[in-house]
């Protein structure tokens, strides 16, 4: 059956749209606006677990992640985390995943209903935790469903100290510091959405008491849409909203810090390190203001139209307290940032505009230029 989180039932709650991407957990609290508002200047706590949680331990947990995963994790201390992928064999992204690494033991939280491509003959979609199966061979690891013991919950704001110190909560202030939480679970620090990010991944039996610890230190309840209104701000890519079946980690960011281009040994990394060295990404994820005037706005999917053709797709759409109506979307790198853009239906076009902030800076590609050294 399809996840539906305790704190829906809790008075004020709205559920999300039906095939919402993040259905099964409160989508806002009867004022997402505010809610927004008080994440930018207070604090607020999101309600995320319908997240899913998978656990490697075992003596060689970091050296057989490290030959699986696109992030470097050989020296991953106990204490902290990091962020990775898994990619097909063409380098097109396939899972994006968040690590924490905390006694002895390697977390890796996912979107949930994530799938990936089998490494076997076969071929074929696959759970991550059957991919990981598949590849451990002889390696003395051991991976378990933690979905059923961890719930998330991410609290935002300027104000997020206070609120996690006055329920015990201490964690390092660089970013994926990892700590333990009172009573099991862990705490981790993120560096987005925005600058004030705390990830709980609390006992889930404790899902609702933890909430409401957090909510009587101060902390205003909020819904998936606060987070998502954040994270489309800070152009951070939403897995299988915000990527499509061609996305390649270059395009949306996820070079650095959550592919490696200098390690080898996994699977997709020869089209990571071309592009990183001799090419550039055809498109790049960037940040969209949408005409508020029309009473619709494009959906996930939606081309984006430059003088009639077809330049990029619409990802994440959401209205924000301060910006309005804003869209991720893939955009052509060629695409002009002053250009005049069309999204949306045929029959329900809407201007857009391209944030010229969110234009990511290119740097000459390490390759071409010792070819040009060579060169002379």
């Amino acid at each position: 059956m399809p996840y539906r989180s305790p704190l829906l039932d809790v008075p004020g709650s709205i559920a999300a749209p039906d095939n919402h991407p993040e259905a099964g957990v409160p989508w806002h609290w009867g004022d997402p606006f505010a809610e927004q508002r008080t994440a930018s200047r207070g604090v607020v706590v999101v309600d995320r677990s319908h997240r899913e949680f998978l656990a490697v331990s075992g003596e060689e947990r970091l050296s057989w992640l490290h030959l699986v995963i696109s992030q470097h994790v050989t020296e991953l201390a106990e204490g902290s985390g990091t962020e990775a992928l898994v990619l097909d064999s063409q380098g097109r992204v396939e899972t994006h995943m968040v690590l924490a690494h905390l006694d002895g033991t390697v977390y890796l939280d996912t979107d949930p209903g994530t799938s990936v491509t089998s490494a076997l003959p076969k071929g074929g979609p696959q759970t991550l935790r059957e991919y990981l199966e598949a590849m451990k061979f002889w390696s003395k690891v051991d991976i378990r469903d933690a979905t059923g013991e961890l719930a998330l919950l991410t609290v935002l704001g300027p104000d997020a100290e206070r609120v996690l110190s006055a329920v015990g909560v201490e964690v390092g202030t660089e970013p994926y510091a990892v700590a333990a939480l009172p009573g099991g679970g862990f705490a981790r620090r993120m560096p987005w959405p925005g600058r004030f990010s705390v990830d709980l991944a609390v006992p889930r039996d404790a899902l609702v008491d933890w909430w409401k610890k957090l909510t009587d230190a101060g902390a205003r309840a909020a819904g998936s849409w606060v987070f998502d209104a954040l994270r489309v701000e800070s152009v951070r890519p939403r897995l299988g909203v915000d990527t499509d079946d061609r996305t390649i980690p270059h395009e949306v960011g996820w070079v650095g810090s959550a592919a490696h281009v200098a390690k080898g040994c996994y699977r997709g990394q020869e089209t990571v390190s071309k592009v990183h060295n001799v090419g550039r990404p055809p498109r790049n994820l960037l940040l969209l203001h949408l005409d508020g005037s029309p009473e619709v706005t494009p959906e996930t999917g939606d081309p984006v139209l430059l003088d009639g053709r077809t330049v990029g797709r619409i990802g994440t759409v959401i209205q924000h307290h301060e910006l309005g109506p804003i869209a991720l979307a893939l955009v052509k790198r060629s695409t002009p940032v002053g250009a005049e853009l069309l999204t949306g239906s045929e029959d329900n076009l809407v201007q857009a505009a391209i944030d010229p902030d969110s234009v990511p800076s290119e740097q000459p590609a390490p390759g071409r230029a010792a070819a040009a050294q060579l060169r002379g």
